[in-house]
């Protein structure tokens, strides 16, 4: 199973799914693991995420609003698991496909809670217009995987340690000239504290935790990046 210890460099294709992030550029002239990527933008030696870009020498601080583009969602393609003769699912089986009532569920609660996180940020208001002191906030949550089954077929209960597992990709761009300003990449993993019995309030309780860790590190991440400077370290 895929972990949020996945290397940077198999990251590359997932940042060029971004809008306007790669252009015409192919994966293979994506560095995603250099110092200085492909379009400018430099590694910065410490963040809250696994691994943050920024501009150097960008006035941070004329921007005083936020534009949230939303959150872009890909899922993996995970097969139907294989079952018995009696219609119960492989116990091996770790990775379920993701339904659509289940998707939707998923996307609303990680909107809704990075909306709310973005509102408290102590330096930037929300606005729905773009302008010289507006900056773009884009969202892409890649090769969502789940580890909770789709049905309890032959199954009376259910207990996981793991609920489900996702990379995200954040991107803050001007919003007048589209010029990337900073981006930042985590994969990480619904993981509740104990093994809990799997049902729908608890599994949406371990997404919404995780959707507030990563609001909570973009917001206070926002707040640094404009008291920075236009500094990257």
């Amino acid at each position: 199973m895929k972990t949020k210890n996945r290397s940077l460099a198999s990251l590359a294709a997932i940042l060029c799914v971004l809008p306007l992030v790669c252009g015409a550029q192919s994966e293979e002239d994506v560095d995603a693991s250099a110092e200085t990527s492909y379009d400018g933008i430099v590694l910065v030696e410490k963040s809250e995420f696994a691994s943050v870009w920024a501009k150097p020498g960008v006035d941070t601080e004329r921007y005083t609003k936020i534009l949230p583009v939303g959150v872009d969602f890909h899922y993996r393609d995970v097969p139907e698991a294989p079952r018995t003769d009696r219609g119960r699912r492989d116990s091996g089986t770790q990775e379920f496909p993701i339904g659509e009532t289940s998707r939707a569920r998923l996307e609303e609660n990680m909107s809704e809670v990075f909306l709310e996180e973005l509102g408290k940020t102590d330096n930037f208001t929300i606005t729905d217009e773009p302008g010289r002191d507006v900056v773009l906030v884009i969202g892409g949550l890649y090769d969502v995987v789940s580890n909770v089954p789709p049905d309890n077929i032959g199954m009376s209960r259910i207990v996981l340690s793991r609920v489900g597992t996702a990379t995200l990709v954040l991107q803050l761009e001007d919003s007048t000239s589209r010029e990337v300003l900073a981006r930042a990449v985590e994969r990480r993993s619904a993981d509740p504290v104990f093994a809990q019995e799997s049902n729908r309030v608890t599994n949406t309780a371990e997404v919404r935790r995780l959707a507030r860790t990563w609001a909570r590190m973009l917001r206070n991440g926002l707040d640094a990046w404009h008291d920075s400077g236009g500094s990257v370290n």
